[in-house]
């Protein structure tokens, strides 16, 4: 069985006891708010009040559980008195992210 990131050994998520990582990133990445908030921290950190301001008023007990399931994860990290910022990681998640934002670009226009 194929070794598990460090990040995800931390917490169990769904899909990764079948040992394969992408199960468990997509599941992590399918949870309420975890990509707006990768999303809403491409450009700048932001506090928690920002970015829960950013997210539509989510939830403070679910976004901050997001924020704590992407900070364990190593893809967000808290830097005191700016907010929460993309990790090295975390940016190279967004970035893979583009082509399918632009995708989404082209797709919404051939809808109307």
């Amino acid at each position: 069985m194929p070794k598990q990131p460090a990040a995800m050994k931390k917490r169990a998520v769904r899909g990764s006891k079948s040992g394969r990582p992408i199960m468990a990133l997509l599941d992590l990445l399918g949870r309420r708010w975890s990509l707006r908030i990768i999303w809403e921290l491409r450009e700048q950190p932001l506090t928690s009040r920002a970015l829960r301001a950013a997210c539509d008023e989510a939830s403070p007990t679910v976004l901050q559980a997001r924020l704590s399931e992407l900070r364990e994860t190593g893809l967000i990290e808290l830097i005191p008195a700016s907010g929460y910022r993309l990790t090295e990681m975390g940016r190279e998640l967004f970035q893979t992210f583009l082509p399918l934002h632009r995708f989404a670009e082209r797709w919404n226009k051939g809808q109307g």
